[in-house]
């Protein structure tokens, strides 16, 4: 077992002792025993150099009646690791609170906060999220690596006309940029490359955030604060008067804030944000359905994307196989909802297909990473007009769009399963 010494809430985990952690994980199934021979003052250290090692975004501790339960969320998916004696939660609860300067008497009130590990490899900001269960709290810790030199355009998954027409948008030095999809779908991180594409001497670049989720060097941002009424209207209004080229609101919310956007958007900003939609369609109805008026929008709204995250398929056990019967009928659905020329690309190659067994490499999961599949929504003059009519349904503009030549997100989907990313069975799970 490595030794590991105790942390304070300025904490800096010696490198050498985060290696002996991280090579007893070889897999978050091993975790159990590890963790059971694991003293209470070297637990948090542990456990967090285990979420690092397994490349967890999320260390869930939960209370039960008669133990604690550890789990990981890793690539979107939460596995469970460990259950642990009930009698080390007090002491562990009051640990992570201490680091993350939280009240440790307050146990019946959610409560935020964060820390950060200093490591020389990057700093790493974690999150921690507090909330009363009938058995004692939950604790989340949201873990936010700072190191992003490897966040690039290039590299989200964005291939062919998709690239293309959306790089061309970007260039773009006014009008509305607006990325789509649920929590956790990876909006924020497109915004973040796109951001990292742009940031360029001579121009000057804000953010308006929920939190700050990473920092950005040459990028001024800031972080919304409802509850002393820094909002996301009212920062965005600051925002403007700070004289920006390009600024990105985390999320448009109400009316109000779309206003600014779309009147900003108007006037000479390039304009980020995002939306809770379902896909790239369905967000000029969002935007008409808060109030936006169509003679504002349908000039300002340059692109919508569309996206979600699949994981990749690990490259080290990934084998050969053939579509299921159970998935051939929507299979083949999709295929024939392409536009002509896609359809043709997609029949065009070998129609080989994989899936993933588990395997070291992949801590027997299957899957190692992800990638965005993507809808890239470009409005150009007939859907301007579909716009100014102001009763336009979801429906109506993806069809236009698809006739336009724009690739759906399980149709993008499609293609890098072929190509052996991802699988169809993944592909189907977050998309359907």
């Amino acid at each position: 077992m490595p030794i590991v010494k105790p942390i304070t809430k300025d904490i800096s985990i010696d490198e050498d002792e985060m290696k002996k952690v991280q090579a007893d994980v070889t897999d978050f199934r091993a975790l159990q025993e590890i963790l059971e021979k694991t003293s209470t003052t070297d637990l948090v250290t542990f456990l967090l150099g285990a979420a690092l090692k397994l490349e967890a975004s999320d260390l869930h501790i939960e209370a039960e009646e008669s133990s604690i339960v550890v789990r990981l969320r890793l690539d979107g998916i939460l596995h469970d690791a460990a259950k642990l004696d009930k009698s080390k939660f007090g002491k562990l609860l009051a640990r992570i609170k201490l680091i993350s300067g939280l009240k440790i008497n307050i146990i019946t009130k959610p409560q935020d906060g964060r820390f950060t590990i200093k490591l020389s490899v990057g700093d790493v900001d974690v999150r921690v999220s507090t909330m009363p269960t009938v058995f004692g709290e939950s604790i989340v810790m949201r873990i936010l690596k700072q190191k992003r030199e490897g966040l690039s355009f290039d590299d989200i998954g964005l291939y062919g006309d998709a690239y293309e027409k959306l790089k061309k948008e970007i260039m773009r030095t006014s009008g509305m940029i607006v990325t789509t999809g649920p929590t956790g779908g990876g909006k924020t991180t497109t915004l973040y490359a796109i951001m990292n594409l742009l940031n360029k001497p001579g121009t000057k670049m804000i953010t308006l955030e929920d939190p700050v989720e990473y920092r950005m060097e040459g990028i001024s941002q800031s972080q919304v604060d409802t509850v002393g009424g820094y909002t996301f209207a009212k920062g965005l209004r600051s925002v403007l008067r700070q004289d920006p080229d390009i600024a990105m609101v985390g999320e448009i919310r109400d009316l109000e804030t779309a206003e600014i956007a779309v009147q900003a958007a108007l006037t000479g900003h390039l304009m980020l944000s995002t939306l809770h939609t379902n896909s790239a369609a369905a967000a000029i109805p969002r935007f008409l359905s808060m109030g936006t008026k169509p003679f504002l929008l349908a000039p300002s709204l340059n692109t919508v994307i569309g996206q979600r995250l699949v994981r990749r398929l690990c490259v080290s056990c990934k084998k050969e196989k053939p579509i299921t019967e159970e998935q051939k009928e929507h299979f083949d659905e999709v295929v024939e909802s392409m536009s002509e020329k896609k359809k043709a690309e997609f029949k065009s190659k070998p129609q080989v297909f994989y899936e993933s067994e588990g395997c070291e490499a992949c801590h027997g999961i299957g899957y190692k990473g992800r990638i965005g599949v993507y809808e890239v929504l470009i409005v150009d003059e007939a859907m301007e007009k579909m716009i100014l009519s102001g009763k336009i349904s979801e429906y109506e503009i993806e069809r236009s769009a698809i006739e336009q030549g724009m690739s759906t997100m399980i149709q993008d989907g499609f293609f890098k399963a072929q190509e052996g990313i991802t699988s169809i069975a993944e592909i189907f799970r977050v998309i359907q």
